[in-house]
């Protein structure tokens, strides 16, 4: 019956770019087929059995250095023809020529693995590691960790990697563990799944394989296997409901492989020494038939002691393969292993069909993974592109994961500038990047105190401290991974960390392990940083300023005070709760929105939305639809990034004039010339601020600025004069990706408004040019730029992390929705940048557009104009003067002072404005790229609604279906009918 089922055969994974390979005699792909078949058949015994094998091409000597076996690996190669590589340690550059050496001289292709957990800068020298597992898991945005997989994913791909041995899906319930620890996502079963799926699926959607490990669980161990070997006294219902939960969710979710661990566990195989690496219970009764994986299996490293110290000599790799798996990892006596296997052939442990049956999974892999088609690995620019996206990953996780554990002391945390204030680095000899900022943040007295000092030196320091500083940081640095005698944390230190507690008010600040915040419990004011590098330290700089709100969450528990799960996350201002406590149909609000916005998606008016509805201050409905592009690749999510085109002429540039109107800094009734001495002597300098306001200053609607700066004797191509590709002297304005404007330009852009044509007084000629003198004005009254002015002014008050000008300075392109594939001008997909080009020619900062917001941030915004300019406890101007600028001022137009507002004969037009229901009190906006924001102080409610409908093939179908006043009039029938 075995070899019955054998011959006929598993089936292959239908992508090519993830998912398990299975072991079959034909996949349904013929070109994969035939390239499996021609090589099988090229490989002689000894060569199938060599084809299973990965073995080392480098490690550390003795005094830490690199030691390459290229030289071995090439004799291992042309003598056996070995199927697999693993990279340690080395530089990419040399690591990269002796694999492209190495597969040149190689019979069948080799498959590249590595053990890079974090990244490959967790094993090559130059190449910065990202953070380790136990970081990630402390983010509560999945969306992050699948971003961190695609970032190891294509390191890996760069250099010629198709297998990478992570993620690491063990379950840390053991803070004792010596070998795991911080390499696990955390104890929640839950999560460790979750985010081992999406860590893998960002890694094999760029290529390249992923394997989860240690199977069954290597967790809740105290014996490192690398030395002996460890033992779980677990039941088998116990093991089901907690270790084996996340590899049998990941082997569902479709991971490519599965590395076995050196584990004793009577409960799956009670024969003695024997780990779980070489065990037939564990990888085909338990792995292979009860779990029904049929990945690529490889055992973990068979020159660890927990193996090897009971199955040496080649003796590993034979029982390895008599348990079922398919690749032997680091068998070390190949020749050894060769004879072995050979031998148990002979006595009918393991039959030629089984190795037949491993060597074409290999080779199904190979070809999956792109090795029928190899191409040399590019070593130009290769170290910059490894690491080219590892700071903004660090940067991003270290803002997501950092954790506020306890803040007693609110009026100490986040630290502003004032008080005298010390920095006591704990583990330190000099400054490291944190110390660096807070010296130069705060004028702190920085003091060291490393693990070598003794307890002599803790009362003098206590003592020449008291007394002179208001607020003492401490920061632990520098301590050990693993929880071996505390993590080297000295008893000197933990005296001086409590000493400064009992004296001084205090923040503490942990770079490393979480479970070492065991030692600092009793701590006021307590932040778990997870890492020790310059930018989780710069980060953690940034969460002590308060420019950004903690928002991690406790990924193990650590002692009896903090356990899984805890950490102090910033309140929402507008929290959620569901949408019929607020006096909605929840079904019908939800359905109707949904199928609205859906079917604009199907009919291509939009790749893809953000919708949300609040009301009375609670958020009843907050969803993202589609893609951020019709390719369909990058999801829409509620934070994503939408620019807000014509948005900005309220949420920057009204905002700015409101608040100096308020504060009695702008008068509406003068002039332009009254503030902008640029516009004096010009017909522009006797327009009033109140009719630019209302768009019937008679200025145009609109200047095309930039197509003078065309070559139109060369396709009109942006002229080479004006524009350069890369920033130079006198050339760093960006309007687009690598297009950088000549910086005098602006003041062209300004003359060529001053001498525009100037229509009648009084028409309403909805204008771009208004706003950009309004902005001017802000500029002009405050002494700071627009963009500025609006961060500190309003969004820094209302905690707003994303709002601002050009993102892309700021985000990953992955958060912000591209806008259009501009033919004329810039040539490209707009991405990051303004979309609007006249805003894009003066920096991306204009009074009429530029701001990018997403769809929370907006509704915070509208929420503090519905509040009468009140909310977060702030107060940013009286209502009297929200009440007063979206009021009806125009008899021409529907407008308010700034704000757009409904049509006045809405309740008999056959096309109302912005929808039927609107009640005359709602103001609001609307923008060119498929956005708006309405409010109704009449229903407290606020409508925000986010698109890149530029984006579409048709750029008016958006228009032409009416997404944003169906979905709006949706809102207020789900009201109605509640």
């Amino acid at each position: 019956m075995r070899n019955m089922l054998k011959t006929i055969g598993l089936i292959l994974l239908v992508s090519l770019v993830g998912g398990p390979v299975l072991a079959q005699r034909s996949s349904g792909n013929p070109a994969a087929d035939h390239w499996v078949d021609s090589v099988f058949k090229t490989l002689s015994k000894n060569q199938k059995i060599a084809q299973l094998m990965v073995v080392r091409v480098s490690s550390i000597g003795p005094d830490r250095t690199v030691i390459f076996y290229d030289k071995q690996v090439e004799e291992a190669i042309r003598k056996y023809n070995i199927g697999g590589l693993c990279l340690f340690q080395g530089g990419p550059i040399k690591q990269a020529a002796i694999l492209n050496y190495l597969q040149t001289i190689a019979k069948t292709p080799l498959l590249v693995t590595i053990d890079a957990e974090n990244g490959v800068g967790m094993r090559m020298d130059s190449v910065l590691p990202l953070p380790r597992q136990m970081m990630m898991g402390a983010v509560q945005d999945r969306s992050l960790i699948y971003e961190y997989g695609r970032v190891v994913g294509e390191q890996c791909k760069r250099i010629g990697i198709q297998v990478n041995y992570a993620p690491v899906v063990d379950i840390n319930n053991n803070p004792n563990n010596p070998v795991i620890n911080d390499r696990s996502f955390g104890e929640d079963k839950y999560k460790v799944a979750e985010y081992g799926i999406a860590y893998m699926k960002g890694m094999q959607d760029v290529g390249v394989m992923g394997c989860a490990k240690h199977f069954p669980g290597h967790g809740d161990v105290d014996v490192d296997s690398h030395l002996d070997l460890p033992v779980i006294n677990k039941t088998k219902q116990q093991l089901d409901s907690l270790e084996l939960y996340p590899f049998n969710r990941i082997f569902r979710a479709g991971v490519g492989s599965v590395m076995v661990a050196h584990l004793s566990v009577p409960a799956i195989d009670s024969t003695e020494h024997t780990p779980t690496s070489i065990s037939y219970n564990s990888v085909t009764q338990l792995l292979r038939k009860e779990l029904n994986y049929n990945g690529l299996t490889f055992t973990d490293a068979l020159e660890m002691k927990g193996v090897a110290k009971y199955f040496p000599d080649g003796e590993a790799s034979r029982q390895a393969l008599i348990a079922g798996n398919d690749m032997l990892c680091l068998p070390g006596d190949i020749r050894g292993s060769i004879k072995k296997v050979r031998k148990a052939i002979r006595r009918h442990k393991l039959h030629w069909a089984d190795i037949n049956e491993h060597v074409r999974k290999v080779l199904y892999a190979k070809y999956q993974y792109g090795l029928a088609n190899w191409s040399p690995i590019d070593t130009a620019n290769l170290l910059a592109d490894l690491n080219s996206k590892v700071p903004a990953m660090r940067r991003d996780i270290a803002k997501s994961a950092l954790t506020l554990l306890r803040n007693d002391e609110p009026a100490v945390f986040p630290l502003f500038k004032g008080p005298r204030v010390a920095y006591v680095g704990i583990g330190l000899t000099q400054d490291n990047a944190f110390a660096t900022h807070v010296r130069k943040d705060y004028n702190a007295s920085v003091y060291y105190f490393d693990y070598k000092k003794d307890s002599t030196e803790v009362q003098p320091l206590l003592q020449r401290m008291k007394d002179s500083f208001d607020v003492v940081i401490i920061g632990v640095h520098k301590y050990a991974r693993y929880p071996a005698n505390n993590f080297g944390i000295s008893n000197a230190a933990l005296q001086l960390i409590n000493g400064i507690q009992a004296q001084h008010k205090t923040i503490t600040m942990v770079f490393g392990n979480p479970y070492a915040i065991k030692n600092m419990c009793d701590a006021r004011v307590l932040v778990a940083a997870y890492e020790d590098d310059d930018i989780t330290q710069v980060t953690a700089c940034d969460l002590l300023h308060g420019r950004f709100l903690a928002n991690g969450k406790l990924p193990v528990t650590v002692c009896s005070a903090f356990k899984y799960g805890d950490g102090i996350i910033a309140r929402r201002l507008l929290p959620s709760v569901p949408a019929n406590q607020l006096g909605f149909n929840s079904v019908k609000l939800t359905n109707a929105i949904d199928s609205i916005v859906n079917d604009a998606i199907k009919q291509k008016a939009i790749p893809g939305a953000v919708v949300l509805v609040a009301k009375d201050g609670k958020i009843a409905y907050e969803k993202a639809f589609g893609y951020l592009t019709f390719d369909s690749i990058e999801p829409v999510y509620p934070e994503t990034i939408y620019d807000l085109a014509s948005v900005t002429k309220i949420m920057a540039t009204t905002l700015s004039v409101m608040k100096l109107y308020d504060e009695g800094k702008l008068d509406l009734q003068k002039t332009l010339g009254d503030y902008l001495p640029k516009t004096r002597g010009s017909n522009k300098a006797p327009l009033k601020l109140w009719d630019i306001l209302l768009h019937q200053a008679g200025l145009k609607a609109f200047i095309p600025f930039y197509r003078e700066t065309l070559d139109a004797t060369n396709g009109n191509l942006p002229l080479s004069t004006l524009y350069k590709t890369t920033p130079e002297e006198n050339y760093t304005v960006p309007v687009a990706a690598n297009l950088y404007l000549r910086n005098d330009w602006e003041d062209t852009m300004f003359n060529r408004i001053l001498k525009s044509d100037l229509g009648p007084h009084g028409k309403y000629v909805y204008s771009d040019n208004d706003y950009i003198f309004l902005g001017k004005i802000v500029e002009a009254v405050t002494k700071m730029p627009l963009d500025k002015y609006v961060k500190k002014t309003f969004y820094d008050k209302l905690n707003l992390a994303v709002t601002g000008f050009n993102p892309a300075e700021r985000f990953p392109l992955d958060y912000i929705a591209p806008t259009e594939r501009e033919k004329e001008f810039r040539g490209q997909l707009i991405h990051g940048y303004v979309h609007d080009p006249g805003a894009a020619m003066f920096g991306g900062v204009a009074g009429h557009a530029g701001l990018f917001s997403n769809g929370y941030e907006m509704a915070v915004l509208a929420q503090m104009l519905l509040n009468g300019g009140v909310l977060n406890g702030q107060n940013f101007f009286s209502r009297a003067t929200v009440d007063y600028f979206n009021q009806y001022h125009s008899d021409i137009s529907r407008r308010g002072l700034g704000f757009d507002k409904p049509e006045r004969d809405n309740a008999t037009r056959e096309d109302p404005y912005p929808c039927a229901s609107a009640s005359p009190l709602t103001f609001g906006h609307t923008g060119f790229t498929g956005t708006c924001f309405w409010v109704d102080p009449k229903n407290n409610l606020v409508y925000v609604f986010l698109s890149n409908r530029v984006n579409s093939p048709d750029v008016n179908k958006f228009l032409r279906m009416s997404v944003r006043p169906k979905v709006h009039e949706a809102i207020y029938q789900a009201l109605k009918l509640y």
